[in-house]
């Protein structure tokens, strides 16, 4: 679901005149910050056509590939706990059951009991998964090539870069005890 719900941007003088108002607005943080939210909100909506058209939702399709990149050809186990699901896309263990279910009830995954707790179930894929995902994925890379084309291989790159330093300071300020607007200060 898209964060941004406005799909005009405000122009740069209107936020340095909001700044007047409210001097906490720094305009080009928060231009930089609205064009990332928009960015992200339209790759979303692209991504969310194609996975409709499979017949998947991003949740499901989030934890397919969660346990293929943990597969016995990546080096993995190949199943991992609902709780290490949860943990891994951020959900509450009760949405990551209702995912485990619906993926389970289409065939694309099995429980099994953990061989050394007795008490834990494993999630692995099942063929029908590998071979959804081998008809899937093409599409998939490609759209992402196409959402990125008009950046060069350097452009790219540097786009990494800075959304790593985003993303570094993000989850600095959400492990604070206590959000400060006086944190960007």
């Amino acid at each position: 679901m898209p964060h941004l719900l406005i799909k005009d941007l405000p122009r740069y003088e209107c936020l340095i005149e909001a700044s007047k108002r409210f001097p906490e607005l720094n305009p080009s943080a928060c231009e930089a910050f609205l064009h990332l939210l928009r960015a992200g909100d339209e790759a979303f909506v692209a991504m969310e056509r194609n996975l409709t058209a499979h017949n998947i939702s991003h949740g499901r399709f989030g934890v397919l590939m969660l346990l293929a990149q943990n597969c016995d050809d990546c080096g993995g186990t190949g199943a991992m706990t609902p709780a290490e699901l949860a943990d891994q896309t951020r959900v509450t263990r009760a949405t990551m059951t209702g995912l485990v279910d619906t993926l389970e009830r289409d065939g694309f995954v099995s429980r099994t009991v953990d061989a050394n707790d007795r008490r834990m179930m494993r999630v692995c894929l099942t063929p029908k998964a590998h071979a959804f995902l081998e008809k899937l994925l093409p599409g998939h890379f490609q759209l992402m090539a196409s959402l990125m084309a008009p950046l060069s291989q350097t452009e790219r790159k540097t786009l990494v870069t800075l959304l790593n330093k985003v993303i570094q300071n993000a989850a600095t300020l959400n492990s604070s005890p206590a959000q400060s607007t006086a944190a960007g200060r």
